[in-house]
């Protein structure tokens, strides 16, 4: 079974669902000796399929899938239909239908039952634990398990679970913070006092994940006793990264200055850059998820054809000034050079 201490350089290209991490992006990090994610959220487990042929077609290095936990039933129904008309103006105006509202759990099951079939070397879980039985059919064949915790209570119940790693984010991170559930306001305990306060208290290894950008703070994670480091900010600019173009121009533009937590786009607690959509339509979205989500979907991918960054979710973590466009491979040689410094 693969472990975070095989890596021969300890960090990890974060899962970022959308489509940003692609199959090249994987193979690239892989390549280097880092461990590159592909992103199972959103979508069908065919496409995943498809994704982790490619990945093994290019590559014989160890990756990971992430998988996104089915959210409880939504509690605020009114409040996504009020946020429903609330978009529909800017829906009209574009020539784009929002979605009926539907309760799904992203093809939970399916996705378990081809990861085990595809014997994929790491599987990691955000937004919730796997149960007892899904962590034992993983190890069954020879898969490592991580849990995506954002609190140590959170890491205490991952440990229950008979997990082989956490990966411990904190308030820095762009993009999704993995709390268990969708109400839950993210805590700000700083990513080096949260990892501290795991590594003390289970015993597993960390991933220390949020707002890292340069080879200090990897250097300085390591050496508080972070097995590996997560990165999604630092690739987002990368030839390798599907990101919008108008997403990867943002992160370098002046226009752009803040990170913000916002569930604008998607009714859970997330980290993006300020943009007008942002700031029109964040205090009216409810906090439902995955709702809210498809809800402002086919906005987000009409502003992506048209190159508008005030209409994307522009996720970022707090690093995003230090993301580059270059190669994958050079950003990460370039980050492990400095942290080795």
């Amino acid at each position: 079974m693969f472990t975070l201490a095989d890596l021969r350089i300890p960090v990890i290209a974060a899962p970022m669902a959308g489509g940003a991490s692609t199959p090249h992006l994987v193979v690239a990090v892989g390549a280097e000796g880092g461990l590159g994610f592909l992103a199972a959220g959103y979508k069908t487990p065919d496409t995943v399929a498809r994704q982790v042929s490619a990945v093994r077609g290019d590559s014989t290095n160890p990756f990971g899938v992430n998988v996104f936990l089915p959210q409880a039933p939504p509690t605020d129904l009114a409040g996504v239909e009020r946020y429903r008309r609330a978009l529909e103006p800017a829906a009209r105006a574009r020539g784009v239908e929002l979605p009926l509202t539907v309760v799904d759990d992203d093809w939970f099951a399916e996705k378990i039952d081809l990861l085990v079939d595809l014997r994929v070397p790491v599987v990691s879980f955000t937004f919730g634990l796997p149960s007892v039985d899904v962590v034992a059919r993983l190890h069954q064949v020879g898969t490592s398990v991580v849990a995506t915790v954002t609190s140590l209570d959170e890491a205490v119940q991952a440990a229950g679970r008979g997990v082989d790693a956490l990966c411990v984010q904190g308030p820095e991170a762009g993009g999704h913070r993995g709390t268990f559930n969708t109400l839950d306001r993210p805590e700000a305990v700083p990513l080096p006092d949260l990892v501290a306060v795991v590594l003390a208290t289970v015993a597993l290894p960390v991933v220390a994940a949020g707002g890292i950008g340069s080879g200090e703070q990897i250097a300085a994670l390591l050496a508080s006793g972070a097995t590996a480091v997560q990165l999604g900010t630092a690739f987002l600019r990368t030839d390798e990264s599907g990101a919008p173009h108008a997403h990867k121009d943002a992160l370098a533009d002046p226009r752009f200055t803040q990170t913000v937590i916002t569930r604008a786009f998607s009714g859970r607690a997330a980290r993006g850059l300020l943009n007008a959509f942002i700031t029109e339509h964040d205090a009216s979205a409810p906090w439902a998820y995955p709702q809210v989500h498809h809800l402002t979907a086919v906005l987000r991918a009409d502003a992506g054809r048209r190159g508008d960054a005030d209409g994307l979710a522009l996720w970022a973590g707090t690093g995003y000034r230090s993301a580059t466009a270059e190669p994958a491979a050079a950003v990460l040689t370039r980050l492990w050079q400095e942290a080795c410094a």
